[in-house]
């Protein structure tokens, strides 16, 4: 028996959820892995639900404890598996369930967002957004906004963009 543990587990679903339509529908539609803060985010998807407000398709949700618990290499492997966006959404920093999650995810997305032009990546591709139990419609247009620049940015490559070199298997 394998030990696979928490981290393992999220990486495993970032490969699933950020697989292309295996038919090719939806291949020129952006695919959007959301880290959704179980809190706080993940509330806001179902109240968004609840309230009849539409969800773009694009976000795949990954459900996680805290929106701090998302690796910067989790978001590197989610866009190398094939999404063209990462979208984190944690609570609003001072109302974390984890006292400071909030402001450790603030301190790795900056970190993150150092990185992304020196892999050829535009930063618009990873996002960060705060997102109360009760705010749905932020949630909701938080995706929008994302998936319309990711319209306009075009499908990542990432052999192309980050290897630099078409042909190489990541």
């Amino acid at each position: 028996m394998e030990f696979v543990g928490p981290g393992e587990r999220c990486l495993n679903g970032t490969r699933a959820a950020g697989a292309k339509y295996a038919d090719g529908s939806g291949a020129n539609e952006p695919v959007i892995v959301g880290f959704l803060c179980s809190w706080c985010a993940y509330r806001a998807a179902d109240a968004a639900g609840m309230a009849r407000i539409t969800l773009a398709p694009n976000l795949r949700p990954i459900r996680v404890m805290c929106s701090s618990r998302v690796d910067p290499e989790m978001v590197l492997m989610a866009l190398r598996e094939g999404a063209d966006g990462v979208l984190v959404v944690g609570c609003h920093p001072g109302d974390c369930h984890y006292v400071d999650g909030g402001l450790k995810v603030l301190k790795r997305f900056t970190l993150l967002r150092l990185l992304l032009p020196q892999l050829g990546l535009e930063k618009e591709r990873v996002q960060l957004v705060w997102a109360a139990a009760s705010e749905g419609a932020v949630l909701a247009a938080a995706i929008d906004r994302m998936t319309d620049q990711l319209r306009a940015l075009g499908p990542l490559q990432w052999p192309k963009t980050v290897l630099c070199r078409e042909g190489i298997d990541p």
